[in-house]
């Protein structure tokens, strides 16, 4: 893929980078350049980034993958199959990456674009977000990492009821499970906000951030005791770092920290 194709994707301003993950071509289905193009940006992300911000254009965040693009497929299991192992290539690409991601939420996020909501750190929403795994309505199992992120979200059972049910979550009820972190005012704030959330981020002690995305990480197989050995050094560590140190020095200054250019 050319420079230029990236850049129809993927743009950096501000220390965020921003990815776009469907466009309102073809309904606002998955647009796998898309995904394609945030998986090589991801992969050689610079020290000189600070969040990562996951958005759609059109009407909606993603309305998931192109059924009608399954349908024409001449062979439909290899098509599927190359579209969730490029999709998974991004989903791995999100949960390595040092920096947090969030996920600007407007519309529906339906399928493997509720997956990537899952995916995400921070998922903005507005009062008309709609999400739904969308996988039965089409015969089809979850991709994506759904089956994986959303029982350590809402819990087993809950998950298990969503998935087999096919259940649409409005914006309230996907707030109250924990699947958006927040919700604007109205569904024109959720691009803005989720953009002031990353720029923040983007600004904040990265190195911090880094260390706390890779302790959750290992918190979901790591017993309490190994944990706990785990955070001893990561704020051992982090105390003698240069983020650290401008941290601790301005609280005790009574000033506001810059971590510009510390890692």
């Amino acid at each position: 893929m050319s420079s230029i194709e990236h850049a129809e994707y993927v743009s950096t301003v501000d220390h965020v980078l921003r990815i776009t993950v469907a466009t309102a071509a073809n309904g606002t289905s998955m647009d796998f350049d898309g995904i394609a193009a945030g998986a090589a940006a991801l992969a050689t992300l610079g020290a000189d980034t600070g969040a990562v911000l996951l958005t759609g254009s059109g009407p909606n965040f993603c309305a998931g993958g192109n059924v009608r693009g399954f349908a024409a497929a001449a062979d439909r299991s290899a098509h599927v199959y190359q579209l969730a192992d490029t999709l998974h290539e991004f989903v791995r690409a999100l949960d390595t990456c040092p920096v947090p991601v969030v996920a600007a939420v407007h519309g529906w996020a339906a399928g493997a674009g509720m997956s990537l909501v899952c995916a995400a750190d921070i998922a903005i929403g507005g009062p008309g977000t709609k999400l739904r795994p969308a996988y039965p309505g089409v015969g089809l199992s979850p991709d994506g990492g759904m089956s994986w992120t959303l029982p350590r979200i809402v819990g087993a059972g809950r998950a298990r009821e969503i998935l087999l049910t096919d259940a649409v979550l409005d914006a309230e009820e996907a707030a109250r499970l924990g699947i958006l972190s927040r919700l604007t005012g109205t569904d024109d704030e959720v691009q803005a906000e989720a953009l002031r959330v990353a720029n923040a981020l983007a600004t904040g002690p990265r190195a911090t951030h880094t260390s706390i995305r890779r302790l959750l990480r290992s918190s979901v197989s790591a017993s309490l005791s190994d944990q706990l050995d785990a955070e001893r050094d990561a704020i051992a560590a982090a105390a003698g770092s240069p983020t650290g140190r401008e941290g601790v020095d301005a609280f005790v200054a009574k000033r506001a920290p810059d971590y510009t250019g510390l890692a």
